[in-house]
């Protein structure tokens, strides 16, 4: 036989018995004989390697060692989900879905513990796998995720197509991967979702491929393909995707309820772990009238399961401080297992939660995970008290530096107002690198902290001229040239963030991230904002008298407009880029509100039109509401829109004001 067509024949052969083996669990040959299969397939290449492709299953060993994982932009961000914890939060959501449609099903599937990754295939072939990130940029993985045999490498699909899933690490493997760490006398790894998330940043593929990672897909972004989700997945699995056996069509709530009562007693005797169910509309078409928030799809939703509740003792109470200065009591316990990770500290919030708690020292209590992440103290066993304990007693003086604490009149946290406190000013510095912040990768707490006591980094200004120290810092140990180098990268790509990115990591007091962005659309530059008093701030919606007065004392202080002349002197982004249109439109300082199914765009489109003219888009109509877009099928919003005398709006009117505008 001609060695090509016995090449595409053994490929073909390998591809199927993969599928049956890791996606299915039901191989229809003996290992043995997929062991000869991949062999002869082996010396072929070998011999003409001119016929070897990418997708050959030859290729999953794992390919060269990588210097670092490039950036990746998601063509469509990947939201999170908004979580439920009962029956009855269950029934809010679908009530909530009821005002907007009126004939709809669900989709259920397991949640699995890992983290999502998109996989992107065009003329059939993988050609990108990337983390999910912050959601809008991710890093590319595609050399590992080409190692897990779950994923195919080639689909029958020939158009560039989009598919999200989970990457996870079965507790077989997981057990299998703390046994090989324990023979090299390596720290274990905490839990499956862990490991599986160290397997995939790894620079070594072949270390990821001996991992044994799993992907089960929840996805199709297309969804010209099938017209409801449930059909997508089953599209999905006829193309050897892994699509998890558990998914379930649910007419109404009560199914999807009664299905997540029966999830409930089987999920630990699962093969993997699960934080939950995800309970998603089915039918596409509805998707874009049901709506987003802007951090979540509101035609789906995660329920959580009850969380775990453990029994364990606080051994001392410390105390930490943010980057604020806030001071927090911290609980150290004697470490427990809590839903598959190992906890030693859970915050004790403050004062008046320690003392209406009744804590103290030596004490016996419960403990959970706050929504299966967050450590806490739920009560104490008061009965398991021998007298020994002692009990909790707020310190008068930061811990850090010894100046008296300020515990603000309406407030429940103790501030350190020293401006020159150390332990302030490097959680500050962490702060602003973070992923949330300023995302400067490879800059985590442990650098951070050594360049700090080093003296590299005494502000954050410094941080972007660590490039004058290179001789020495590739001197430490533990960085070298390459780690150097690439840690500078970072730095110089970082100063590409827009303004929004650096207003929130200036960790200025109440200034999440929510609320940078809206001081960086409002004023557009960080000069405008340096120049803004407090009672002109609170006139921007979402902005109260908290934090306009933060915001002003802020730039007062001349400390931090020294250091804002360094960034702009380093070429940090410090104008916004918005595209806003800088002339007066009918929706300029307007509240607009959509409802209903638009032809010519999507909410989200829509939505960034309405702001792009000057208009506040809003998701409920209140006597505040000057317009109304109404779609097809609009429901109750319009309704009450008539009601209170609103504008209405039809899509054509819409389109007529976007039309002459832009």
């Amino acid at each position: 036989m001609n060695p090509f067509f016995r090449i595409e024949e053994l490929k073909s052969l390998i591809q199927k018995y993969t599928y049956e083996y890791y996606a299915l669990d039901n191989p229809s040959v003996s290992d043995q004989e997929f062991d000869l299969l991949m062999k002869e397939l082996t010396d072929l290449e070998n011999r003409y390697p001119e016929f070897r492709t990418p997708d050959s299953p030859t290729q999953r060993v794992g390919g060269a060692m990588l210097d670092r994982f490039e950036k990746v932009l998601h063509s469509t961000q990947m939201l999170s989900l908004g979580n439920v914890f009962s029956d009855e939060e269950l029934r809010d959501f679908d009530q909530k879905i009821k005002k907007e449609v009126k004939t709809y099903t669900y989709t259920t599937e397991l949640k699995i513990d890992g983290l999502s990754v998109s996989l992107k295939y065009n003329n059939g072939n993988l050609i990108q796998a990337a983390t999910r990130g912050d959601g809008v940029i991710g890093e590319d993985i595609t050399e590992n995720v080409k190692t897990i045999h779950s994923v195919p490498l080639k689909i029958p699909y020939l158009n560039e197509i989009e598919v999200r899933g989970e990457i996870y690490m079965s507790k077989q493997a997981f057990a299998n991967a703390n046994q090989e760490k324990s023979k090299l006398g390596e720290e274990p790894f905490k839990n499956p979702r862990n490991a599986a998330a160290g397997s995939v940043r790894q620079l070594d593929p072949k270390v990821v491929a001996k991992r044994n990672l799993d992907v089960f897909v929840y996805y199709l972004m297309d969804r010209s393909i099938c017209d409801n989700h449930y059909d997508s997945l089953q599209k999905l699995s006829s193309w050897h995707f892994s699509v998890n056996p558990k998914t379930k069509k649910c007419n109404d709530i009560e199914e999807v309820i009664e299905y997540v009562n029966q999830i409930s007693e089987i999920r630990h005797s699962l093969p993997y772990e699960i934080d939950g169910i995800v309970i998603k509309v089915n039918e596409f078409a509805l998707y874009e009238r049901i709506g987003y928030t802007a951090k979540y799809p509101k035609w789906a939703v995660a329920y959580k399961f009850p969380a775990e509740e453990v029994k364990t003792q606080i051994e001392d109470i410390r105390f930490q401080i943010g980057r604020t200065g806030v001071i927090k009591p911290v609980a150290e316990l004697t470490p427990v297992m809590i839903s598959g990770s190992l906890v030693s500290r859970a915050t004790l919030h403050n004062e008046d939660f320690c003392k209406d708690r009744d804590i103290h020292i030596l004490d016996s209590v419960i403990v959970r995970k706050a929504g299966e992440i967050i450590p806490e103290v739920l009560r104490v066993v008061k009965e398991d008290r021998n007298g020994s304990e002692i009990p909790f007693k707020m310190l008068t003086n930061c811990p850090f530096c010894n100046s008296v604490l300020v515990r603000k009149k309406g407030e429940a946290d103790y501030f350190c107002l020293n401006p020159n406190c150390e332990a302030k000013h490097l959680e500050g510095l962490i702060h602003f690198a973070s992923r949330d912040a300023y995302n400067i990768d490879g800059l985590g707490d442990r650098i951070l902290t050594e360049l700090y006591n080093d003296g590299y980094v005494n502000d954050i200004a410094d941080i972007f001229d660590l490039g004058q120290h290179y001789d020495d810092l590739i001197q430490k140990e533990r960085f070298g040239e390459k780690s150097v180098s690439n840690l500078l990268e970072a730095i110089e790509n970082s100063k590409k963030n827009t303004l929004d990115k650096l207003i929130f990591g200036l960790g200025i007091r109440h200034v999440g991230a929510k609320v940078a962005k809206i001081l960086a659309n409002h004023y557009q530059s960080i000069d405008d904002l340096v120049k803004a008093k407090s009672n002109e701030m609170e006139l921007i919606s979402d902005i109260g008298p908290s934090i306009a007065k933060s915001v002003e004392e802020y730039f007062i202080k001349k400390e931090h407009m020294q250091i804002m002349d360094r960034l702009k002197d380093a070429g940090c982004q410090m104008t916004y880029e918005s595209t806003r249109l800088d002339r007066e439109t009918p929706f300029t300082g307007k509240t607009i509100v959509l409802t209903g199914s638009l032809e010519k765009y999507s909410r989200t489109e829509a939505t960034k039109l309405i702001e792009d003219l000057g208009g506040k888009a809003s998701s409920s109509v209140s006597k505040n509401t000057d317009f109304i877009i109404a779609g097809q099928e609009a429901g109750s919003k319009l309704e009450k829109g008539l009601k209170l005398g609103i504008t209405i709006l039809s899509e054509d009117d819409f389109v007529k004001i976007v039309s002459e505008h832009f």
